[in-house]
């Protein structure tokens, strides 16, 4: 066969695979597969350096389906390339327990880079492994050692394109100018409600020219060479990202072609028999893989091992000439352990009152000089979260090795761009914002959790407290929406020392992200704070050597009042324990012994205090115990005026614990 020949069949390989699986499924999106087939197998064969024997090489392109409803491309692609995908694999398309999931799943399929389907996600995900790759190359690379040198590509759809969140991480792309991230754009101009012409009119090649990308089209989605050639071009732009606009029919030689009916439903046998004899495809049996691709397959395999082995051997010269460069950069990747980290006195040394943002800025400044791959900033709040590491630089067009970065008012995309940077590896993510804003980062944060990446999420100005700002900006219910995210570790310390637990428990959980939920206003150092917080939940003060009369809880700039209202419950003669419980979830990891010594079921008088939503506080509080709370929105007005206004107060404490 020639080379034509060879690439045509295995891109209706890819094709027929894709449709037929859906097909099986009774369940799928066949339209993009078909559409799309050409520019993934121009991508795959030709441009991306990639291992399937090694789906972590460190230095391997990354590539990103963003438009993830369209899975069975990816799929298609893992299976002839040899990342371990069988047929049957992919005759399990969507079943329970598959490695074949409805959208593209990290962790669960290998090869897979990132979790994809909800539209727009993949995109700002590739912006955070471009810059990971960026600052990485800068730190680690010698002019004759480029062992940091890879390519971040995103296929993504018309439905990326509309989402919000695409749009903010390519106009932080394009002022990054990150030139290794390459964009393919299928543009079929339908959607599942029909032509994008009901919703969806812009010259998006323009727009993104004023984003400060180059911006190439392809007009033939089947022509291959001009394809590649498009991607070459755009490894030449060393000054800006790239999309390439490549047109395409959306269920491309099916006959539901160009129509929406081929977005999100399968074929139909009747039209599957069609696409077969459009492209010739005389297989007599389903999920057919002929003999020919087969071939070309490995080799193509053998030549991406090839490409790891040169650069294994580049990387041990490297190492005998920088042998510090790469003790450092096994720091780096390895994943090890920093908990000895807090082993060190300097960085419990706190003094006074003290708002925890701002023993929360002091920490990381402490750890930014003994952690070397902290990366991360906040959407244009550094100065107000107090998130910006002294003397680490700015990460910039201008300047890669910056470990500060700048999002700009752009906190969707900022919390995946942090999903994208810790899925590349090597670094220590973190962004922030208030802790109101969160609900513009939910879905990603939800990722983050559905994914197990390590993002630390630093939330700032948590409550009330926030004051004169008003009821637009004081969190209310953002506590309990966090709290409900699965494998999503909230974290609300009292004072900074349990500040600094907060960050131990975010940097040393490997497997889900954590929020820090960090006050405005000071508050005092507890006597008896300690690494205990990172149990969740623990005694602060207990005026009973047995049996406590009432247990009394509370979260973070709330405990200052409960401990106040226990000593004057003491003089009334009623015994109370006091419980900081800075973090439910990381309390509800504990054994059942622990939990039972801290809340004893026995002792049925309980008040809990959070100047939140009550929303969850009555799993700890029981039918007989009380929640004091804030059920409405805040108001305007100084922060200690609003305390007082919504009775979150030690006099309401103990008038609370009087009346149980």
């Amino acid at each position: 066969m020639n080379k034509n020949e060879i690439d045509n069949l295995c891109i209706n390989t890819i094709r027929m695979l894709s449709i037929e699986g859906i097909q099986k499924a009774k369940s799928g999106h066949p339209g993009l597969p078909l559409g799309a087939a050409p520019m993934a197998y121009a991508l795959w064969s030709k441009e991306l350096k990639h291992n399937p024997y090694n789906s972590k090489w460190e230095n391997r392109d990354r590539f990103i389906l963003s438009a993830g409803h369209g899975s069975m491309l990816i799929y298609s692609l893992l299976h002839l390339f040899g990342y371990g995908l069988t047929i049957e694999d992919l005759q399990n398309f969507r079943q329970l327990g598959s490695k074949t999931p409805g959208h593209p799943e990290y962790g669960h399929t290998n090869g897979v880079e990132v979790t994809t389907g909800p539209l727009g996600q993949g995109i700002a995900n590739a912006v955070g492994m471009a810059m990971a790759e960026a600052h990485l190359s800068s730190i680690f690379n010698k002019t004759e050692f480029p062992i940091v040198d890879h390519y971040t590509y995103a296929l993504c759809g018309d439905g990326c394109m509309m989402e919000g969140i695409s749009s903010e991480a390519a106009s932080l792309a394009g002022t990054l100018a990150l030139n290794k991230l390459i964009v393919l754009y299928d543009s079929n101009n339908i959607s599942i409600e029909g032509n994008t012409d009901i919703a969806f009119r812009e010259k998006v090649g323009e727009r993104f020219k004023a984003y400060n990308w180059q911006v190439i089209e392809v007009s033939d989605g089947n022509d291959v060479d001009s394809i590649e050639n498009a991607i070459n071009e755009a490894k030449k732009d060393k000054s800006h990202p790239s999309l390439i606009i490549v047109k395409t029919k959306i269920g491309y030689g099916s006959p539901k072609e160009g129509t929406s009916g081929a977005h999100g439903e399968p074929l139909g046998d009747e039209n599957i028999l069609k696409t077969r004899e459009f492209y010739k495809w005389n297989y007599g049996k389903d999920f057919h893989v002929p003999d020919e691709v087969k071939e070309y397959m490995e080799t193509l395999k053998n030549e991406g091992n090839k490409k790891e082995e040169e650069w294994k051997t580049l990387f041990e010269k490297y190492s005998k000439q920088y042998p510090d460069m790469a003790k450092l950069w096994d720091s780096y990747f390895s994943g090890e352990s920093i908990k000895s980290v807090f082993d060190e006195k300097d960085l419990w040394d706190f003094k006074g009152k003290m708002a925890t943002r701002n023993s929360s800025g002091e920490i990381l400044n402490k750890l930014a000089n003994k952690i070397p791959n902290l990366f991360g900033g906040s959407a244009d709040l550094a100065p107000s979260t107090k998130t910006y590491m002294k003397n680490k630089g700015d990460f910039s067009a201008e300047d890669r090795n910056g470990a500060n970065l700048h999002f700009g008012v752009r906190e969707h995309a900022m919390a995946a761009i942090g999903n994208g940077i810790a899925v590349h590896g090597g670094l220590r993510a973190y962004v922030s914002t208030f802790f109101v804003f969160s609900d513009y980062m939910k879905h990603s944060m939800r990722l983050s959790a559905i994914m197990k990446l390590p993002v630390t999420y630093v939330l700032t100005h948590d409550s009330i407290g926030v004051g004169e700002d008003g009821p637009t900006h004081e969190p209310i219910e953002q506590l309990a929406a966090l709290r409900s995210i699965p494998n999503f570790t909230v974290f609300r310390p009292a004072d900074s020392k349990e500040a600094l637990v907060g960050w131990y428990v975010a940097l040393t959980k490997a497997d889900g992200p954590t929020a820090l939920i960090l006050s405005r206003q000071d508050l005092p150092l507890l006597e008896n704070s300690s690494m205990e917080a990172a149990k969740g939940a623990y005694i602060l003060k207990d005026y009973s050597e047995e049996t406590p009369d009432m247990l009394l809880m509370a979260t973070g700039s709330e405990v200052q009042y409960i401990l106040e209202a226990a000593e004057a419950l003491n003089e009334k003669g009623i015994k109370a324990r006091v419980i900081s419980m800075p973090s439910w979830e990381l309390f509800e990891a504990q054994d059942e012994a622990y939990k039972e010594n801290i809340l004893p079921k026995n002792v049925r008088k309980r008040v809990a205090l959070e100047a939140a939503s009550s929303f969850g506080w009555h799993k700890y509080v029981g039918l007989d115990g009380k929640v004091i709370s804030i059920d409405s929105f805040g108001a305007s007005g100084p922060g200690s005026k609003l305390y007082e206004l919504f009775n979150i107060t030690t006099e309401n404490v103990i008038n609370t614990a009087l009346s149980l």
